[in-house]
């Protein structure tokens, strides 16, 4: 499946222009390598994204979307400070 898609579908990001904007702004990762929108994505694989303030860690375990389950683990969810 497509990373942009994922995202969506996950609801990790809430609409898949947001998240192509996103991983081609260079905020997103899987497995620890830079990605683009196309990039395809697979259970058990790590991403990492650069939200804001926020760096959230997650890892895929499901590529269906099953009602009130999610289809990521979360693994960490840390804020970075802000340079002012």
């Amino acid at each position: 499946m497509r990373l942009d898609k994922y995202l969506k579908l996950s609801r990790l990001i809430k609409r898949r222009t947001v998240a192509k904007e996103a991983a081609l702004s260079d905020r997103i990762y899987v497995n620890e390598k830079l990605s683009k929108p196309s990039t395809t994505v697979k259970v058990g694989d790590i991403l990492t994204l650069s939200l804001g303030f926020r760096i959230v860690k997650v890892k895929i375990t499901s590529l269906t979307q099953v009602k009130d389950d999610l289809m990521y683990e979360l693994i960490s969810d840390e804020k970075r400070e802000s340079n002012e």
